[in-house]
């Protein structure tokens, strides 16, 4: 008994405190990726590790493989994009619908500002990629600097503890997971394939199913699961990306069941699933030419839109409400801390890095857009502390 008692105290208790700070899952992020980056950049193993990813069963590049009737994921990377990711966007779903049904974006009144604020911060970034792209195939990754990783704005604003303001940080949270949303239906409409008419109208099948046992009342049960598990396999093969498919099971969850079921994935989420995500997006080969090989418009055109474009749409959308008088700056929070915020939401690491792995197939122009993203990333991040910390 002894024993066990300081075990636990120890290492168990430890190891739950650190999971849930909200500090933690920037930091196990921040492991993984200098972890990967570090690996494929030793020549030793640097081969084994890069392709350890991209290994498929049947030998082929394509994205699914036959198993009777059954068409799956052929390689460990779309395993982790398609069908781990889709864990993770249920879950940014349930955040989603919660906040919609009960939190700040439950009502017009409370929601306008971060809403406005979001589309100014998604619209923005991609006009001036678009300006710096025009005219190029790169202008497909027009979507590239358009996202927010909520976990790491959060994470720094916490580091901050009371110099952002309480209300400021909902505004954040608020902001990010309509940024999300927006993000999600950019996918969904830009980044799909070649759609199958048989496996969407499956897809919608199996949704208005889900839909009926919630409005009957249904209790979650096995089948549930099951039939969540069918809508992944049918947008998988729909040509709409099947991470949409998280979402949408989200969006058939009963309300009083959100709370319970963002706790139970929390965990596996944020400490399994997304450090193996960035272990396997991550995995970039440095080009030999240093930082200079970032010297293009391509590049220039992601940095500068989160790091400049997402502040810029967020302020000047806020702004432009707050003077039409439709809405108010956060409580106790001025027009520094506001920027700040701005800031902070120029951090777009994990959907950022997700889309570029979609709007590019080759890997060199893949590897250009994550270095830019994890560049404009930290530069927002150590930018946006130093703001905040600044006393106004």
């Amino acid at each position: 008994m002894a024993a066990r008692k300081m075990v636990r105290r120890v290492f168990i208790d430890p190891l739950q405190t650190f999971i849930h700070d909200s500090r933690s899952i920037g930091i196990v992020l921040l492991f993984a990726t200098a972890l990967s980056i570090l690996l494929a950049n030793i020549p030793a193993v640097s081969d084994s590790y890069i392709s350890l990813f991209h290994w498929s069963l049947d030998g082929t590049t394509e994205h699914a493989i036959e198993w009777g009737f059954l068409h799956l994921p052929n390689s460990l990377m779309v395993m982790i994009n398609d069908l781990l990711m889709a864990v993770f966007f249920f879950i940014a779903g349930m955040e989603i619908k919660r906040e919609l049904v009960s939190g700040e974006l439950a009502s017009l009144k409370q929601s306008i500002l971060p809403v406005v604020a979001a589309l100014g911060g998604m619209i923005v970034p991609a006009l001036i990629y678009s300006q710096f792209n025009r005219g190029t195939h790169y202008m497909h990754g027009w979507a590239v600097p358009m996202a927010t990783d909520i976990a790491f704005t959060l994470g720094i604003a916490s580091l901050l503890g009371n110099r952002v303001p309480v209300a400021l940080k909902v505004f954040i949270t608020a902001l990010a997971i309509i940024d999300d949303l927006g993000a999600i239906i950019v996918i969904a409409l830009f980044y799909g394939g070649q759609l199958n008419i048989i496996y969407l109208i499956l897809s919608l099948l199996i949704l208005l199913t889900l839909l009926a046992l919630k409005k009957n009342r249904s209790k979650l049960g096995w089948y549930t699961w099951l039939l969540g598990i069918a809508l992944w396999y049918a947008m998988f093969n729909s040509g709409i990306h099947a991470t949409v498919a998280g979402v949408l099971f989200a969006f058939t969850i009963p309300v009083k069941k959100l709370a319970d079921l963002e706790l139970k994935f929390h965990t596996p989420v944020y400490f399994i699933i997304m450090p193996i995500f960035a272990l396997a997006n991550t995995a970039i080969i440095l080009p030999e030419g240093g930082l200079g090989a970032l010297n293009n418009s391509f590049s220039w055109g992601i940095m500068a839109g989160l790091f400049l474009g997402k502040p810029l749409g967020i302020c000047l959308a806020c702004y432009w409400m707050i003077k039409q008088k439709w809405a108010t700056l956060p409580t106790n929070t001025n027009w520094h801390q506001l920027t700040g915020a701005g800031i902070l939401a120029g951090i777009g690491f994990t959907m950022s890095i997700f889309i570029s792995m979609l709007a590019f197939k080759d890997s060199a122009s893949q590897d250009i857009a994550k270095i830019a993203v994890l560049i404009s990333s930290v530069l927002s991040m150590i930018v946006g502390y130093l703001w905040l910390a600044a006393k106004k």
